[in-house]
């Protein structure tokens, strides 16, 4: 029989309970419950006039807005608006009811503009979340994953300029011409030249601000977007070439986001390093697993002086094909000097700027080799074998990879690191960003995973709460007086093989080892 429902059931005129419409189990019900959000009126304080002024939008429910867009990936704020507007569970937890009206969809950009630009409100949401999840002993911080990914810049490929290329100041630039000048005198050689401050290194100069026919011939240039100049030309393969943000993360084996950093998608791993390792070197992990941008000597360096063991993989050698791989020539420490595969010697030459000892052969011995086609193409048939001055470092982190059970905490890179950003991009919209600028970049990394982390923990203390809501059920049964008495218990037990106090103790045993499983879990 075919049923027809009535349009008149929408001009009906209803009396409902906000609570009542949003199901018990809904994701937004569970991450309210996680957590108090008052604690965000304590960090705006400042921002906000105590005697003046029209009344402001609460805080608490300025900040909800985006977290909702990013915990569903909604492409916009426009669209972010037009969902609260019809969707019950939204309204429910930013406060509204069904005729409140919806803030407009630029509130949160001007009030971002006006209050929370260039202040750190999203790293200290982010951060308090963090803590309140290990409060509940969740965190394991003993191993940490750090690796980057790429988030699209909104900007044109095709609408760019050319600048001068700005050189990349290194972190480490400081302690390695300590180690160079140390390490020329140990070898009696001359301390090196400082370079003239005044002269502008090579790829430096006017900036932003030179225009592209300005740019004398011979000076290296980048390529620069014109709707967002902090980003940077990235460039993956043969097909993928955007502007775009680098995203530094770290998280622990269980999937928590430590920390992160964003940078310009040009700039390299290794040398962005820096400003996240200070974030999370707080934690005093014993070991940082990172993939193959960060196997350098630097960072080895820093890892082991701070006591920490770094876990780099196996990088495949760079030389071409069909010559000598650098593993063949072998480093005599005693002598301090190279042996090449035909037992020569390459002794010490200097240490150069960049922090490399050159060990130079004899071109009189080498013209005669048989092997020199594989060795050199030099025309003075000299061959230059480089060793850093860090090298040793590199060799303490070479056996923390040979140690056993290594590579099974390396292969947790894509349970834990990798999936966060898979989860990142395909569900909370981080595939790419709609704002411009790096500030907004860092507001929109802080809230996307501060909500994973949030989700996360909302998940984990549900379930939590449902095992205890089970142990107290079973343990209110086992402390009622009739529950043995009651004649079904009696007409289970096998009379002709078990007698009726066995069957009892059984019974009492099987639901201590329940009681028991439901605690450990």
């Amino acid at each position: 029989m075919m049923t027809k429902n009535s349009d008149k059931k929408r001009e009906q005129m209803m009396m409902f309970c906000m609570d009542d419409m949003v199901p018990q189990n809904h994701m937004l019900r569970l991450i309210d419950k996680a957590i108090d959000w008052t604690f965000i009126y304590d960090l705006v304080e400042e921002k906000y006039c105590s005697d003046n002024g029209r009344p402001s939008m609460d805080p608490v429910m300025l900040i909800k807005i985006p977290f909702i867009q990013y915990l569903y990936g909604i492409k916009s704020m426009r669209q972010t608006i037009k969902e609260i507007e019809v969707n019950v569970a939204y309204r429910w937890f930013l406060g509204l009811d069904m005729l409140d009206p919806v803030p407009h969809f630029s509130t949160f950009g001007k009030n971002y503009t006006r209050r929370f630009k260039d202040t750190d409100l999203f790293e200290q949401i982010f951060a308090k979340i963090l803590e309140d999840c290990m409060k509940f002993k969740l965190v394991d911080t003993d191993q940490i994953f750090v690796d980057s990914t790429h988030v699209k810049a909104c900007a044109n490929s095709k609408k760019m300029r050319k600048r001068v290329a700005q050189e990349q100041a290194l972190w480490y630039e400081e302690k390695l011409q300590k180690e160079i000048s140390r390490d020329r005198e140990a070898h009696g050689k001359k301390p090196l030249k400082e370079k003239d401050k005044n002269d502008p290194p090579s790829g430096s100069g006017s900036g932003d601000n030179t225009k592209e026919e300005e740019i004398p011939e011979g000076i290296k240039t980048q390529k620069c977007s014109i709707s967002d100049p902090e980003s940077g030309w990235f460039r993956k393969g043969e097909h993928k070439h955007v502007f775009a943000y680098a995203v530094e993360t770290a998280c622990d084996k269980h999937g928590w986001i430590l920390g992160y950093s964003i940078h310009p998608g040009n700039e390299h791993d290794s040398r962005t390093f820096k400003t996240l390792y200070d974030k999370i070197k707080i934690y005093s992990p014993a070991m940082i697993i990172a993939d193959a941008g960060y196997r350098t000597p630097a960072i080895a360096h820093e890892l082991l002086e701070d006591g920490i063991e770094p876990l780099f993989p196996y990088k495949r050698p760079m030389t071409k094909e069909g010559f000598f791989r650098k593993y063949e020539y072998v480093y005599d420490e005693y002598y301090d000097c190279y042996i090449c595969p035909e037992n020569h010697i390459l002794s010490y030459h200097t240490t150069n700027r960049e922090g490399y000892r050159e060990y130079v052969s004899c071109g009189e011995i080498c013209a005669s080799c048989p092997n020199l086609h594989r060795c050199t193409e030099s025309k003075e048939h000299i061959k230059v074998v480089t060793r850093h001055v860090w090298e040793e470092y590199m060799e303490k982190a070479e056996d923390i990879r040979h140690t056993l059970g290594t590579k099974q905490i390396y292969d947790l890179r894509k349970e834990t690191i990798e999936r966060i950003f898979g989860t990142a991009k395909e569900q909370h919209g981080f595939r790419y960003t709609q704002y411009i600028g790096k500030a907004r970049m860092e507001m929109k990394a802080g809230l996307t995973f501060a909500c994973m982390n949030l989700k996360k923990l909302a998940r984990i203390l549900a379930k939590r709460e449902e095992r205890i809501s089970t142990i107290h059920n079973i343990w209110r049964l086992l402390k009622e007086k009739s529950f043995f008495k009651e004649k079904w218990c009696w007409r289970l037990s096998p009379a002709p093989t078990l007698s009726t106090g066995s069957f009892r103790i059984m019974l009492l045993i099987l639901l201590i080892l329940l009681l028991a499983y439901f605690i450990r879990q």
